[in-house]
């Protein structure tokens, strides 16, 4: 099987960027949507994520640190190169189709890559609804930072073709793509994957069972975690927690910084299915309830331009 037609199911943070991945390395790219609204606001994020394609590969063309590993191999810069490229990512942009029919999504789709919330049920009913519309020749896979692909398998009418596909925030950038199956995947299903991952300048990272986070959240929602419970129980502020970690370690980013890329909605969905989070009196409870203010303020991360900090 040859991989052509994507479909990303999500206009989100990391779903956006998946569909413009794609599309900038030559695959037929649809996003599939919830409403009309969620796609005003998938066309808003597409418009920032190609501003930043170009941005960064202008800056290639100077600035050796501004190298990003998923655009163009080292070896290849050259102004003429980088410019051919600009040009790439305006037609990738240009290409991706949005829609919020199932029918019109599935139409022929090789690849579905699920990046909608880590809501368990909210998951299921789509796969039900989705089941409905795909062809038989279908793969489908999931973004889910934390859920495991055995939980759905059954709900998807293709477990066998069902599997975890997961990317780093800016996969432009830090472009790794975990990929995990569940024991009833099929070996097929995955080296598919793995390929479709190479194909799309990710780095493949094979996990060779089942584990909730993968690799990377394995390490990194702990860390978060820790940094919010520090917040929660008033030791210290945001602001001085970054600066602690960063001044401490080198690290370029402190765990509050991180969070407004991954988005403060994906956090509280996280953070919500921890068992202390039904004690009223937890400070995991206290924590989601000061996370619920800040969302309900509309200050979500760097996609809506403040967080914990301002963009």
């Amino acid at each position: 099987m040859s991989i052509k037609k994507v479909v990303v199911a999500g206009g989100g943070v990391l779903g956006s960027q998946i569909a413009l991945q794609s599309a900038y390395c030559g695959f037929d790219v649809t996003i599939w949507l919830r409403s009309e609204g969620s796609i005003e606001r998938t066309k808003s994020k597409l418009e920032k994520f190609k501003n930043a394609y170009l941005e960064d590969l202008e800056a290639m063309k100077t600035n050796e640190m501004a190298y990003c590993r998923g655009l163009i191999k080292k070896e290849d810069i050259s102004d003429e190169k980088i410019e051919e490229l600009k040009e790439q990512v305006m037609n990738a942009y240009d290409s991706i189709t949005l829609t919020t029919s199932y029918e019109e999504a599935a139409k022929d789709a090789d690849l579905i890559i699920e990046a909608i919330a880590e809501i368990p049920e909210e998951k299921i009913a789509f796969y039900q609804e989705l089941a409905k519309y795909m062809p038989e020749k279908t793969i489908l896979v999931t973004n889910s930072s934390t859920l495991l692909p055995s939980t759905f398998a059954e709900y998807t009418g293709r477990p066998e073709k069902y599997l975890c596909l997961h990317f780093a925030n800016s996969i432009w950038k830090n472009n790794t793509a975990e990929v995990m199956g569940h024991a009833g995947t099929e070996q097929k299903y995955f080296d598919e994957v793995v390929k479709f991952a190479e194909d799309i300048n990710m780095i493949p990272l094979e996990v060779k069972k089942e584990q909730p986070g993968y690799i990377l959240n394995s390490l990194l929602v702990p860390f978060l975690e820790a940094a919010t419970h520090l917040w929660a129980n008033e030791v210290a502020d945001p602001e001085t927690i970054d600066k602690t970690w960063m001044l401490a370690t080198g690290a370029p980013a402190g765990p509050f910084h991180i969070i407004d890329i991954v988005g403060l909605t994906t956090l509280y969905n996280i953070a919500s299915m921890a068992p202390e989070a039904k004690d009223p009196d937890s400070i995991q409870a206290k924590k989601l309830k000061l996370i619920k203010e800040k969302i309900d303020k509309g200050e979500l991360g760097i996609s809506a331009g403040k967080g914990f900090y301002e963009y």
